[in-house]
């Protein structure tokens, strides 16, 4: 990674400052590279450091979407060879008759998504933007403040001691859940916690997992387990908040003890867990995307519970939504005209057009998690009505699917598989 000389220029200028150089804020950047701008991309963690949060062991679930998207930025064959592909969903209650799947070759696919290990993907992530001399890397160097004007914006930002400024035609705010720049643009959040933490590893079965995904429902929450490299399987285990640093606290035998009872036997006896880690889970969502020459992309925008494993690729959708946006104003701009990517009429077009999709998926997983959570016995019967029905009705498993893989609505170029040029 080059490291830019900041004295060279007392305010370097770029056409877009990224803020946040994890999986979605690297991907935006290598997303609009083709575009011809001038690109900043600010990451406070060092890439090695075991503290960055984007490129852990964490696994990550890609649309068919995702997957379109990766392919059209010609990085879907070092994804793939990544990746683990899921050819069937099976979801069930814990405790309870109903159940219900989808598959893939029902849907005419050949895998509704893949599972990659974050640390991987982001390997394959930041080799390429290594490679690309128009993207400009800051890191580590963290946004200390900004300044919103018509014409540009300015950030300061502390690297390696010292404060320095750069400019832009627009600033993205791509730094997380608790995006500090986004409290920086003057744009609030609204944040419900769970009380729940994730707990994430992995561990081996004594039955194949032949490329399957389970998401369960337990009393405490989903618990999903998902195919990955090497025949392992990943899990991300829901527990209420109370409980989860006892279950943390757990030697590999009673935990896996644990984790049996809740999943049952499905795929046999599991063995061999490795190295656990906890999340909180929080729903927040900002009260708006956009403000003077800025825009919010990614968990700076929503941040998902996990139980749909939609998390990312909806700030995917927000990657290929604002390039749509950039590259729609460069084509209606006339002849010799410069673009402009901060301008008022693109940041209202990607407001508009995102607002829907990310409400949607909000509504989705939040009252997924409500209504499997909810003990009362009305409320359990029709979950298994509801879930005998998904799989009776015709129908219902295909539209279902078509927003599982993210193929619902109105779809940008990347999205569709469709290169930016």
């Amino acid at each position: 990674m080059r490291q830019p000389d900041l004295m060279e220029r007392k305010t370097p200028e770029f056409d877009i400052v990224i803020a946040g150089g994890g999986m979605i804020g690297t991907s935006l950047a290598l997303a609009l590279a083709p575009l011809g701008m001038r690109i900043a991309v600010v990451e406070a963690v060092a890439r090695r450091n075991a503290l960055q949060p984007s490129f852990d062991d964490r696994s990550t679930a890609l649309s068919r979407s995702t997957q379109r998207m990766f392919e059209a930025m010609g990085l879907w064959d070092d994804v793939r060879a990544a990746s683990t592909p899921i050819t069937h969903i099976h979801v069930s209650d814990k405790g309870r008759f109903g159940f219900s799947h989808i598959d893939a070759r029902e849907q005419g696919v050949e895998a509704l998504g893949y599972v990659v290990i974050n640390r991987v993907l982001g390997e394959v992530l930041q080799s390429r933007l290594d490679e690309l001399p128009a993207v400009q890397q800051f890191c580590p160097a963290r946004i200390e403040s900004v300044s919103l004007g018509p014409d540009q914006a300015m950030a300061t930002m502390d690297a390696g001691g010292s404060e320095h400024e750069i400019t832009g035609k627009l600033l993205v705010a791509a730094d997380g859940a608790k995006s500090a720049v986004r409290d920086m643009m003057g744009i609030s959040a609204q944040r419900r916690a769970y009380d729940q933490r994730a707990i994430v590893g992995n561990l081996l079965t004594e039955k194949p997992i032949l490329n399957r995904a389970y998401e369960r429902f337990t009393s405490q929450g989903p618990l999903a387990v998902l195919p990955i490299a090497d025949e392992r399987a990943g899990f991300v285990w829901t527990v209420s908040e109370k409980d989860a640093n006892r279950v943390l606290g757990l030697n590999d035998s009673d935990f896996i003890a644990e984790l049996q009872a809740e999943f049952g036997f499905r795929l046999g006896k599991f063995s061999r867990v490795g190295a656990r880690a906890g999340y909180p889970l929080v729903l927040s969502k900002a009260v708006r995307l956009t403000a003077t020459r800025s825009v919010l992309i990614g968990n700076a925008a929503h941040g998902l519970h996990p139980v749909s494993a939609q998390g990312f690729n909806l700030g995917m959708r927000d990657v290929a939504a604002l390039c749509d946006c950039i590259l729609d104003s460069r084509n209606a701009t006339e002849p010799g005209g410069r673009l402009d990517p901060g301008a008022s009429d693109v940041l209202r077009h990607y407001a508009d057009w995102r607002r829907s999709d990310q409400k949607k998926l909000v509504y989705f997983t939040d009252s997924l998690v409500r209504l499997f959570g909810s003990q009362r016995a009305g409320i359990r019967t029709l979950r298994n009505i509801g879930m005998l029905g998904f799989d009776l009705i015709p129908g219902v498993r295909s539209v279902f699917a078509k927003h599982t893989m993210g193929l619902a609505g109105e779809l940008p170029r990347l999205s569709r598989g469709v290169p930016i040029r």
